[in-house]
This record gives structure tokens, sequence and C-alpha cells, in this order.
């Protein structure tokens, strides 16, 4: 029916294959329990924080040497290059705030006791594992994934969200790195057009696009189609089984997100806040340091840059920066402005919500372990209105 809210409609009451599993509970623990001693590990925050010396060395000792950065450096003395940075500040601020609104937009209606507070730590909490621990965000995935498994929603359900919850967000990322590509390449908006970093990256986005509308097309019940496939029993049908459930569930969360999208949720726009505020920052980041390129430049080159979150480095560091001040020298905007500008936004981006982001992971935990008790006291009060096995069986 048009204009049905989509929660009003359990989607995985429509495909059957998406039921619970007894054991879930033990395997999302065991999942987060072997992710929390990777990420811990000692090897890996001695590896990570050498990362992090190597990088504030180059920042600070290497960048600033080169001709003209250093100048552009010292303009941040200036009151009005203050102002800039300040505004820069708040509109991170703004795409952080943006972020949360979305993340509650599409999960609140399936862990309401996550409320508002929840959403807050959750997402943080994500964040800061994205920026430390995980590549193209495995980190925050795995993170929500465990936090909503806790809050009370089903295993296959909290993989539709979550997969529902990046659809939207970054659905959109791959729309503007579409549309921005072409309009740039056709001269309909003003600014440089170099083929490599209008064309390339407008291709790319196009084909992500179709390979997620092609997923749409997946039967909900893959799984049991494989599993007959292979007759039904045996080993093969058990690996049959596990490698249809993976495109399953990622045609299922697709379809979730159009779902989301058609209930025309207010708090979906937070996908459009969270980048459009932090394109905003980078652009009062220029604007700290020199005048900003064209709008478009502009957010190709963010865009461009922002691809380089997939390289394994923590939180893209190093990558991210490289890729957009290489967008931009592409486009044409002089090295010292690109460098000193990226330099600040990637501050507001990447340091400044890490510390946050813990703290929200400690008052998570603590949330968490009272979700635990909660449930454990109201599973512990239905058994003794059912009475106890032996008295059933009396």
């Amino acid at each position: 029916m048009a204009g049905q809210d989509p929660h009003d409609i359990d989607p995985l009451d429509q495909e059957p294959d998406f039921e619970e599993e007894s054991a879930g509970d033990d395997q999302v623990e065991q999942a987060w329990e072997r992710f929390k001693r990777s990420a811990f590990s000692k090897r890996t925050i001695a590896i990570a924080l050498f990362f992090v010396i190597l990088v504030i060395a180059f920042l600070y000792g290497v960048l600033p040497q080169l001709p003209g950065i250093q100048d552009s450096l010292t303009k941040v003395k200036d009151d009005g290059d203050r102002t800039w940075l300040a505004a820069a500040l708040l509109l991170e601020l703004g795409s952080y705030a943006s972020y949360i609104w979305l993340f509650r937009a599409v999960f609140i209606r399936e862990v309401p006791r996550v409320g508002w507070g929840g959403s807050y730590r959750i997402s943080m909490a994500g964040v800061a594992a994205t920026r430390l621990f995980g590549a193209a965000g495995a980190g925050g995935i795995a993170l929500t994934f465990w936090a909503v498994r806790k809050a009370g929603m089903g295993k296959r359900l909290s993989v539709s969200y979550i997969v529902a919850f990046y659809v939207v967000l970054y659905g959109l990322f791959m729309i503007a790195l579409l549309t921005t590509g072409i309009l740039l390449r056709t001269g309909a908006v003003p600014g440089r057009a170099p083929f490599g970093v209008t064309v390339v990256p407008a291709a790319f986005a196009g084909l992500v696009i179709f390979f997620f509308l092609l997923t749409m097309l997946i039967p909900g019940n893959l799984e049991r189609i494989a599993e007959r496939w292979s007759h039904g029993r045996g080993r093969m049908a058990g690996i049959a089984k596990r490698f249809a459930a993976a495109p399953a569930l990622l045609g299922h969360g697709t379809r979730v997100a159009l779902k989301l999208i058609r209930g025309r949720d207010v708090g979906l726009l937070g996908a459009l806040g969270w980048w459009a505020f932090d394109i905003a920052t980078l652009w009062a980041s220029f604007k700290a340091f020199s005048d900003a390129p064209p709008l478009a430049v502009l957010v190709m080159g963010y865009l461009v840059g922002m691809i380089a979150n997939v390289i394994p480095t923590p939180g893209g560091v190093g990558a991210v920066e490289g890729g957009m001040i290489g967008s931009y020298a592409a486009f044409g905007v002089p090295l010292y402005a690109a460098t000193a500008a990226v330099l600040a936004y990637r501050f507001f981006a990447f340091i400044l919500p890490t510390l946050p982001g813990l703290i929200a992971f400690v008052r998570l935990r603590r949330e968490v372990g009272a979700w635990e008790r909660e449930d454990a006291t109201i599973k512990s009060k239905v058994m003794a209105a059912r009475g106890s096995p032996r008295d059933v069986q009396a």
C-alpha cells in the first residue's frame, strides 16, 4: 500500500528463510570477543601507535617544509582563520549529529530500548572502532552488530538492517559521485574535469549502484534453493547454504533499505546531513587558509579521496589525505591550499570524535550489561510463570 510505514510489516515475515538460530547469541558474542582480542592485542596496538607516530612525523615534520605550505599554516594565527576553523568544528558536529539521527531512524522501531542515548553511544563507539581498527568501516560494523544484537534484535534481522543502514548512507555517496563526475565532465558545472578524477570514479559509482540494484532480484529463500540443488543433505548442502547466505542477506538488506526510503521517515535525511556537513567542514577548512575551489570540484575531490577508506590503514589515515590532496591537485587546486585544508579537515573528522567515541564505548558496555540483566530477569519470570520442566512433567 502506498505510503505505508515499512515498520508496520516486518520484512522478515515475508521471507521465511530468515529464521532465528538458537545459537545466535553465543555466536555473536564469540565473534565480538575474537574481534576484541584481535583489535586490542599488544601487537595490533603497537603497530597502530607506530603508524600514528609515522603519520604525525610526516604531517608536522615533512609537509610544512614544502614550498608555500609553511606560510599557509601560519595564517591560522589570524582571527578570521580561527573563525573559519571554529565554523569547521561546528559543521563536523552537525555531521555526527546527522549520523546519530540516521541510526535512530533505521533501528529505533526494531530496538526501542536503544533510544537517543543508546543511538549516540552505538554510533560514536562505532565511529571510534572504525577510526582505530577497521578498514572500510569493518570495526564499526562489528561493534554495531554486537550492540543491536544485545539490544534484542535477531541475528538475521540485525544483518539486514545494518546492510540497509549502509545502503542508505553509501547509496547517497555513490549517487553524488556519479552525478558530480558527469556534471563536471560535460561542463554543466564550472571546474576542471580531468578524465581520471571524473569519468573513472563516476563509472565506478555506476557499477556499484547497478550491482546493488541487481541484489534486489536475489530471492529471499536462496539458501533453501541452494540446499535443494545440493539434494538437501550432506556436506555439499551445508556448503551451498553457507555460500547462499551472504547474497541472500545482502539482497534482503537492500530491499529493507528501499522500504525504509518509501516510508519517508524524515530521519533518513541524516544520511544527507552526514555527507553535506562533512563536505561543508572541508569547505570551511579551505576558507581558513585560502579560497575554496568551485563547489563541484570541492565535492568531487572529497568523494574521490574518501574512496581511499578501503585501504587497510586505521581510519584511512594517510590514504584519505593523499587521495584528497592528489585529487585536488589534479583539479588544479594549489598544493599548499589543498594540503592545509585537508589536514585541518582530517583533524576534525578523525581526531575529534575518537575520545568521545571511546567514552561512549565504555558507557555502552555498561548499558549492554543492564540490558542483559533485564533480559535475564524477564526470562526468569516467564519460566516461573510457565513452570519449571520438572513441574510440567509432574
